[in-house]
C-alpha cells in the first residue's frame, strides 16, 4: 500500500519541528513524505542556528532575542525512526529534545521535538533565524 489515507491513521507519534534541509523545498524533505504538516512555527528565543555546510545546526543561545524559524511536521513512528537516523542521533551529532515554541504552538499534544545539534560552533557560519538552502 502506497501513499497516507489520514483517516485510518493512528495519532502521530511525534510532532517534530524542522527548521533546515526537512523543510518544503528543501533537499531531505522527502524524508518527510505522506506526514502531515501542521504549519509554520517559531522557538522561542534563546535558540540560533549555525551553518555546518550543506545543512544547519540548532544550538541554544542564551543572547538569541527572536528564536529559530520552521515548521512543524506530525509523523508517524516510521518517520521518526528514519529522521532519527538522517540526524545521527545514534552517533551524537544531534539530540532530539522537547521544542519550547512560541504561541500559538506552546502547548502542542504531543509536545513538539526538535533535533539540536551537539557539535562545537567555534568557527562556524553564524546564521540566526533561518536557514535559506
Amino acid at each position: 500500500m502506497s501513499g497516507h489515507d489520514p483517516s485510518s491513521a493512528s495519532p502521530p507519534a511525534a510532532i517534530v519541528f524542522v527548521y533546515g534541509t526537512l523543510k518544503r523545498g528543501g533537499s531531505n524533505h522527502a524524508h518527510l513524505a505522506g506526514q502531515l504538516f501542521l504549519g509554520e512555527a517559531r522557538t522561542v528565543a534563546g535558540f540560533t542556528l549555525y551553518s555546518l555546510g550543506e545543512y544547519p545546526g540548532l544550538v541554544a543561545d542564551e543572547a538569541d532575542k527572536t528564536g529559530v524559524t520552521g515548521e512543524l511536521w506530525a509523523v508517524d513512528a516510521a518517520c521518526l525512526e528514519r529522521l532519527d537516523i538522517l540526524e545521527g542521533v545514534s552517533e551524537g551529532l544531534y539530540s532530539r529534545d522537547p521544542a519550547r515554541l512560541a504561541p500559538p504552538h506552546e502547548n502542542l499534544t504531543p509536545a513538539a521535538q526538535l533535533y539540536r545539534y551537539l557539535g562545537a560552533t567555534g568557527g562556524r557560519t553564524h546564521l540566526g533565524s533561518t536557514w535559506n538552502e
